[in-house]
């Protein structure tokens, strides 16, 4: 079990936004698979979390990977930023993928770069 965490490398964001829009992503949809795939979740909460971190270059590529995971039924979320301080308000910034099963995260974020 494993999640996905995509951020977007075109926005310029510091490491700390990143790192802030990243948690975002995973605890949202960490908190969608606890609802809605309770054993996936539990599984990857005793299996230590594991995670990945990718980029894309584009909002129309992050968003892609939302479509993509949302319609294969895995626990996915959007983050878009308030705005408050480095993106204007309502930018896309990361999307979270699972916790799932390796082999269905990786059938959607497979061919994406380590960030």
């Amino acid at each position: 079990m494993k999640q996905a965490i995509v951020v977007r490398s075109d926005l310029g964001m510091g490491k700390g936004k990143v790192a802030a829009q990243a948690a975002h992503a995973s605890l949202s949809a960490a908190e969608a698979a606890r609802l809605r795939k309770e054993n996936w979740y539990e599984a990857w909460k005793e299996g230590g979390q594991a995670k990945i971190v990718l980029k894309v270059s584009s909002e129309e590529d992050l968003l892609a990977v939302f479509q993509k995971a949302r319609a294969s039924g895995l626990p996915t979320s959007l983050i878009e930023d308030r705005g408050l301080t480095q993106v204007e308000p309502g930018t896309a910034t990361c999307v979270g993928v699972g916790p799932a099963p390796d082999a269905d995260v990786d059938s959607i974020t497979g061919k994406l770069k380590l960030l």
